[in-house]
């Protein structure tokens, strides 16, 4: 059975740590999150990739080529325009074998679904797609999917209000689709013939197709772990749910275990004075100075080097980030090469670009800061 990853969205809420890599290349627990969905998918028996890229479609073969190093054998279409869900399928279509079932994954979901268990359900229903579900406490910001008895689904309901809702199971993003679905999806090459703002995804255009035809369309119930990591505080959650054990299969770290919990890369010293509490991933050829206290879950890229008497609890910082001398640095994120200045205190979930420096003695509270930009210091000490 093949796979299409939908790998081609620009990540516009992650903004700006998506201005400089796309968004299934951010490092989660220091591997690419896409490292995490392949590794899922190679789990169960899924060797056979199809990336269906957009969005920077130049970083993802520089830096997977064709997957061996992972187990799998990928391929690349890319989208000569932004292409919805729908189209981005119809897209890879010469790829798939012709008469075999095949997954579609949305890129950007962390999840340990089981994917032999949801093929089994799709089977022995005899569906042309089945969908997985999750359930959530308000569904009124998801699309809601009502089922019969046997999970055969009855009703789309898109955003309903909490009130009015009749189900709270709502689209997963994972998909098992029988070949002659595909015959329900316009070409992509007709894209310039839609009015503006009316993509064609699977959730408006082909789902409903397929019921209004009324095809077997099931819905696969489940109670696993699944997360959409589309925001700066999702991104954070899921590092911090992966490195807490909360899935039930996750890639080991890289790296030597120094301690428990605690994982570092060649290179890498940790002054017999700090204090270093799991879950923690260091890369390569960091620096923790004397008396910084890092406490986990947390990530450090390569390079990265942490001053005296500094304080990180829970953030992700990628490669070449620095943080000076007393800086107290809290559940945010940290781009590449980020300077963080002596007295710092950065916390609510900020996102600092790659290549932005914030002077000594600054506050910054759940705010972004451009690539590039520079705060300078400031008078009130930290």
């Amino acid at each position: 059975m093949k796979a299409i990853l939908l790998v081609g969205g620009q990540g516009t809420r992650l903004r700006p740590l998506t201005l400089s890599k796309p968004k299934p290349l951010l490092p989660l627990a220091n591997r690419p999150f896409l490292d995490h969905v392949l590794f899922l998918l190679n789990l169960h028996g899924i060797s056979d990739v199809v990336l269906a890229v957009g969005y920077r479609s130049e970083s993802f073969e520089p830096q997977y080529g064709d997957g061996s190093h992972l187990g799998v054998r990928l391929h690349y279409v890319r989208e000569d325009k932004p292409l919805d869900t729908g189209w981005a399928i119809k897209n890879v279509e010469s790829f798939l074998a012709g008469n075999e079932t095949f997954l579609v994954f949305n890129g950007d979901i962390l999840t340990d679904l089981d994917l032999t268990d949801m093929l089994r359900q799709h089977r022995e229903h005899g569906a042309v797609c089945t969908i997985s579900l999750t359930s959530v406490d308000d569904p009124s910001a998801y699309g809601v999917v009502d089922m019969d008895e046997e999970g055969r689904v009855q009703r789309f309901t898109e955003k309903p209000k909490r009130e009015e809702a009749t189900s709270n199971w709502i689209n997963a993003g994972t998909y098992l689709l029988e070949p002659e679905v595909l015959q329900y999806i316009s070409e992509p090459q007709l894209l310039d013939e839609i009015p503006p703002g009316r993509p064609y995804s699977v959730e408006y255009g082909l789902f409903p197709k397929l019921l209004e035809e009324g095809l077997p369309i099931y819905g696969y119930r489940t109670g696993a772990y699944w997360l959409d990591i589309g925001s700066p505080a999702k991104y954070l959650q899921a590092q911090t749910d992966l490195m807490s054990g909360r899935l039930k299969y996750n890639l080991p770290p890289e790296g030597e275990e120094l301690w428990q919990g605690v994982w570092a890369g060649e290179g890498t010293f940790i002054d017999s004075g700090a204090r270093v509490t799991g879950p923690a991933v260091l890369g390569r050829n960091c620096k923790v100075r004397a008396n910084a206290a890092l406490t986990g879950p947390l990530a450090l890229g390569d390079n990265c080097e942490v001053g005296e008497h500094a304080r990180l609890d829970g953030i992700i910082a990628w490669d070449k980030a620095y943080f000076g001398e007393k800086a107290d640095c809290r559940q945010s994120i940290f781009g590449n090469n980020a300077q963080i200045g002596e007295g710092s205190h950065i916390d609510g979930v900020s996102v600092i670009g790659d290549d932005a420096t914030i002077g000594a003695n600054n506050r910054l509270s759940g705010e972004k800061v451009d690539i590039g930009e520079s705060l300078p210091d400031s008078e009130a000490e930290g």
